[in-house]
Order: C-alpha cells, then sequence, then structure tokens
C-alpha cells in the first residue's frame, strides 16, 4: 500500500527576518510539523520579493524592520504581483504603528517574535485558511495607532460613494471590530445577509478583508 502524499496539501511556509539564528530556529520549528513544509528563507525585503516570485509560498513571515528594503515595501510589493502568498507579521513590539502600516500595504495579521511556538503554527494555520489573526479590539487599538500618523487621509474618499446607505451602516460596524454575529444581532439580520454585504462593499472599495476595511476606514477619518 502507497504511503499518502502528505507535502501535497502542506501549508508552504518562507520566513524573511535579518537575524540568522532566529531563521533557524522557525525553520526547525515548520520542519516538525507534518501539516507545514519550509520552502525557502530571505534575510532583507527585496530577497522577500523574490523568493515569493520563485517559490510562491502560501505563507510567508515577515519583519518589519529589515536593511536593503523593509517588511512594508516587500508586502506592497508581493501584494501588488497579485501572488496568492499572505503575508503574517513578526514583530517585537505589540500594536507598533509599522505594523500597522504594513497592514494596511496587505498584511494579513501579526506575530509578536516572543509568542509561544504554538500561538505561532496556529497563526500561520488560521492565516493560511483565509481568515485574520488579530482580535477586533487589538485590531481597532493598532490603527488608532496608525490613525495618528501626519501621513493620515483627510475627507470621504470618491469610491466611498459607491456604497448604498445599508452597506454604509454595515461598513461602519465593522470598521467598529464588529463580527458577523454581532452585527447580525445588532441590525436583526441572518449572519449570511452580513456576510453578503461585507463582500460587497469589500469588492466596491477594492479591499481584500475585515483588516483592511478598519485600515481604510481610520486612514480616512471615516471614524
Amino acid at each position: 500500500m502507497t504511503a499518502p502524499d502528505t507535502d501535497a496539501a502542506a501549508i508552504r511556509v518562507a520566513l524573511v527576518d535579518d537575524q540568522q539564528l532566529f531563521r533557524g530556529g522557525i525553520r526547525m520549528l515548520i520542519d516538525s510539523q507534518p501539516d507545514m513544509t519550509f520552502v525557502g528563507e530571505a534575510s532583507d525585503g527585496a530577497e522577500a520579493v523574490r523568493l515569493a516570485a520563485m517559490e510562491q509560498p502560501d505563507v510567508m513571515l515577515m519583519d518589519v524592520r529589515m536593511p536593503v528594503m523593509d517588511g512594508i515595501e516587500a508586502t506592497q510589493q508581493i501584494a501588488a504581483r497579485g501572488l496568492d502568498t499572505r503575508v503574517l507579521v513578526l514583530t517585537t513590539f505589540d500594536l507598533d504603528k509599522a505594523v500597522a502600516r504594513a497592514v494596511a500595504a496587505g498584511a494579513s495579521g501579526f506575530v509578536l517574535k516572543d509568542a509561544d511556538p504554538e500561538f505561532l503554527l496556529a497563526a500561520i494555520r488560521t492565516v493560511h485558511s483565509g481568515a485574520e489573526v488579530f482580535a477586533a479590539q487589538a485590531t481597532a487599538d493598532l490603527i488608532r495607532r496608525f490613525s495618528q500618523s501626519p501621513d493620515r487621509l483627510g475627507g470621504e474618499p470618491e469610491e466611498f460613494a459607491a456604497l448604498t446607505e445599508r452597506e454604509r451602516e454595515m461598513f461602519f460596524l465593522a470598521a467598529k471590530g464588529m463580527s458577523n454575529s454581532e452585527i447580525a444581532k445588532q441590525e436583526f439580520l441572518s449572519e449570511a445577509t452580513v456576510k453578503t454585504h461585507i463582500s460587497r462593499i469589500l469588492a466596491k472599495l477594492s479591499l481584500r478583508d475585515r483588516v483592511q476595511l478598519v485600515v481604510f476606514a481610520y486612514e480616512h477619518g471615516l471614524i
């Protein structure tokens, strides 16, 4: 009897960090998981972009502060290329403004570098599934810090006018960190209906997920 090919469905993980010792530890952790495979590493953002294009990992762990090109710019370039790679930011400081900028650039979440290995592995699996690793309050706090930046945009963006009145209501509730179930309960709707509204909102605003929706709201001073 032929053994199943476990690598066929394995989550392909890449790592970008300028600390060699840290990379070695993470590589060993990933290699120890039966549902993951380590496909490459890089020490700066420029290498990360090339690695993403060549290996097309499912999840890329990305440090923010690196030489040559930082993780924010690398995340932007990976997103601009339309790759399916989802970026999970690694940070030393919780709710760091630089991490907020990485989220705005297209990252799917963030994890502290000193997080428990089990938490990091769970975060990788969560991001790979298409979800984010943020608690609603953590996301709101993070983006509030980002919104205090002098580069913050002001005024209602043109694309926001495309939303219906009902979609605007859904937008503001989601931007405050409310889940679909919480919105459904407050608005006396089914979760499926709320999910449909949120999907249409994301499409009209060219946003990938709810995290970018929160960023969009704070960046433009809508809440």
